[in-house]
């Protein structure tokens, strides 16, 4: 029979931790409790801080899409996202912009890219603005799903903040040459960067994903 203490624990279903001597003493009858409280031994996991965009069409597009942007330690941010309504297999690129408005119709009111450092445009593994970021490819049904490490941050506070930005996807690929804009085209959709955790500009609460790639 159990001791009272360990019966206690079953009652209450709570998980408990074992030091080497207690295991030794107690293996056969308490090995069960063990198991069941494994979970409760381990440090608890931080909630990641992240905020969200949602995407509305432009330029008389039908595309819309949710993008999480997901602060890491050292000034680190994980893109991620789902953006549908695109042609085919295409390639769109893809700029935090200057400025959080989307009131036009073809999303010209979210200003240029976002470049506070005063960079030249390019490709993440060179010299960028800080809203450059990696294209987006649309698979067979028209729908680009990614999840891109990137630096930058949000909810910062400081000039490098893309809390508050525009989000543009637009009709073409980035070149990452052509200055200041990688010959990207028009823009097709256009949202932004919302300045409070867990929700879009919009106040809606998003919760975080997990993506499929």
């Amino acid at each position: 029979m159990l001791p009272e203490e360990a019966a206690d624990m079953i009652r209450l279903r709570l998980p408990i931790c074992l030091s080497a001597n207690a295991m030794n003493t107690r293996l056969t009858l308490l090995s069960s409790l063990v198991v069941l409280g494994a979970a409760g031994c381990a440090a608890p996991s931080t909630p990641a801080t992240y905020v969200a965009a949602s995407l509305a069409p432009a330029s008389g597009s039908t595309v819309t899409g949710t993008v999480w942007f997901v602060q890491e330690s050292g000034g680190m941010l994980v893109v991620r996202g789902e953006v549908r309504g695109l042609a085919p297999n295409s390639e769109h690129g893809f700029h935090v912009h200057e400025k959080g408005d989307c009131s036009s119709g073809d999303g010209m009111s979210a200003g240029g890219h976002f470049n506070p450092t005063a960079m030249p445009h390019g490709p993440q593994a060179a010299p960028h603005h800080a809203g450059d970021l990696p294209s987006i490819v649309a698979d067979a049904s028209g729908v680009a799903r990614f999840s891109v490490r990137t630096s930058g941050v949000v909810l910062g506070g400081g000039a490098d903040d893309l809390a508050g930005k525009g989000l543009i996807v637009h009709a073409n690929p980035d070149d990452y040459t052509t200055q200041p804009t990688g010959n990207s085209g028009g823009r097709i959709a256009c949202g932004v960067i919302s300045g409070v955790a867990g929700r879009d500009a919009a106040g809606r609460e998003q919760p975080l994903p997990q993506i499929t790639m």
